[in-house]
Order: C-alpha cells, then structure tokens, then sequence
C-alpha cells in the first residue's frame, strides 16, 4: 500500500529564492527537452496525402529522442550551463521522467484505447513542484527527522508534521511543491503487506449505495447524503474577485496580489470538496463491513 502525506514547511528567504530559481531550471529543462521531442517528431513523419516537397523536411533525419538520449545531455548540459551544477541531479532527472510520461500517455494508449493530450510547454510559474526520489536513505537528498526537514543543497527547514507516519511503513519519495497559501511538502511512504480480506462469513453489516443528482449519495438503508455545493457556495464572491482582477494592470502587484487571491479560492473549493469525500468514505467504512456499489454503462 502506498499513501502521501503533505505537510507545510517553512523555509526561510534564502531557501525560497533557491527553491524558486529550481523551479524555473526546471521549467527551462522541460520546455527545451520538449521542443527536442516535437522537433523530431516532424522531421520524421509525412503524411501519406502531401506531396514530399512540402512534407519532407531538409537535411538529415535526427535520431530518435527518448529519456535515456536526454539523460545522456545532462552532463554537457552542466558543462555548458554552471547554474545547473547547483540543482539537485536527481530533480533534474526527474523531470525527464515526467514528460517521457506525459509524452508516452500521449503517443500510446492504454488498455481501453483512450490517449493523453500532447505536452504543454510551460510559462513562467506554471512549473510548480520538483521531486527529490530518496528519502532517509544513506545518498538520499532528504533527510527527515521529527519537525525537522532536510533537503541537500537547500539546507534544514521546519515541517509542521501534523499526523505521524503509520508504523511499518518506508518512505519514498518528497516533491517539494508550491501552492497558494505557500510551501508544502508531499511525503510518500509504502508498506508492501496486504491486509487479508473479511471472510463471508464475518460479515455483519452490509448496504449498497447509489450515486445520483438529487443527492449525493443514498444508501440501501435509506440514508440520503445531500451535495454540498462547495462551488456554488462561492460562485458570487469568485466572480467578483475575477471582476476586480479583470480592472487591474496586468503584471502588477495589485494584480498578482489579486491573482493569488483567486487561486487561494479556488484552493479552498478543492480541499473542501477532498475534505467531504474522505469523511463520507470513512462514514461509510466504519459503519459497514460490505459496501456494494452499482456499475452502470452510463455512456451506452
């Protein structure tokens, strides 16, 4: 089983200018590694219903770029550019591994024939969170020890760890990530025992439920969950927020002020919204032993 904790963390201003000036490292990294992608990929495809003189492109057809030929331009990469000395190898690494992901969920589609959009190329603060993919290891880049975060080549950081890890488990990994309110830390950890499951026997308590519009859960019992609307609660005061953002110069302060005040809106909805989906699906699990669930082919 694999779980992630985010805890806030609190870096003083030297470590967010390091963790901002990352950040935009590895924006650069991926908008250039990107461009190499899609730059091979027109200059080897010709669509069968153009003539060769406008298709065709001129000179030698590149080689085929992949994680592992980008991978192999890192050291030149550092050579050529020395600030990239001073980020975290392995981060840098997995940002490589990021866009092969987003790039093979794009060209390749899964089980059910369904695809990926194509990669974006990211804009100045779009490039949000970098990951460092050891943690308490004797070469891992982050060492965490109780309200104590250490991360390599930033230096030591408070973490408010405001619910401990379960017994038993390992951690993995920590992506370091930037949200509105501030600086976080996401923390995963795994355990690879699985629990057995209830025999038939032992069950006691069971109801199915059903999802629907009038509200939001109802179950076998009778039980009736209502929507709780966490958007349309602040649709009004959204609107005039983005009204008063609209007024404003853009790229001034003002306007960033404004802009972070949206999002910090729009970051309440959402923990809202995750905060009443974990509480009814605990409702749910500590009540019954057995919760069965209709599956209907809505699309057909």
């Amino acid at each position: 089983m694999l779980i992630t904790y985010q805890y806030r963390i609190k870096p003083n201003q030297e470590q967010v200018a390091i963790i901002e000036t990352w950040l935009e490292m590895c924006r650069w990294q991926w908008n250039r590694c990107l461009g190499e992608r899609l730059d091979w990929l027109r200059r080897t495809r010709c669509q069968i219903d153009r003539c060769s003189l406008y298709s065709e492109p001129i000179g030698e057809i590149p080689d085929k770029v992949n994680y592992y030929t980008q991978q192999a331009f890192l050291p030149l990469l550092k050579k050529e550019q020395v600030e990239y000395k001073q980020l975290y190898a392995e981060c840098l690494q997995d940002v490589l591994r990021r866009l092969d992901k987003a790039w093979k969920r794009w060209l390749v589609p899964d089980s059910t024939g369904r695809r990926g959009g194509r990669p974006r190329f990211k804009k100045q603060g779009d490039y949000r969170s970098f990951t460092y993919p050891r943690v308490n290891c004797p070469k891992a880049g982050v060492k965490l020890q109780g309200n104590t975060l250490k991360l390599s080549k930033i230096g030591e950081m408070r973490i408010v760890v405001h619910r401990p890890i379960p017994d038993g488990f390992k951690l993995k990994t920590c992506i370091i990530i930037r949200k509105a309110d501030g600086w976080y830390a996401c923390i995963s950890a795994e355990d690879k025992t699985v629990p057995d499951i209830m025999p038939v026997d032992t069950i006691r308590t069971a109801t199915g439920i059903d999802m629907g519009l009038s509200a939001f859960l109802t179950s076998a019992q009778g039980q009736k969950i209502p929507i709780q609307q966490h958007f349309r609660k602040l649709e009004k005061h959204l609107a005039r927020q983005q009204r008063k953002l609209s007024r404003q110069q853009k790229g001034s302060q003002n306007w960033l002020k404004q802009k972070n005040k949206i999002s910090r809106i729009h970051l309440n909805i959402k923990r809202a919204r995750k905060d009443f989906f974990y509480k009814t699906a605990w409702w749910l699990v500590r009540q019954y032993d057995l919760i069965a669930a209709e599956k209907l082919n809505i699309k057909g």
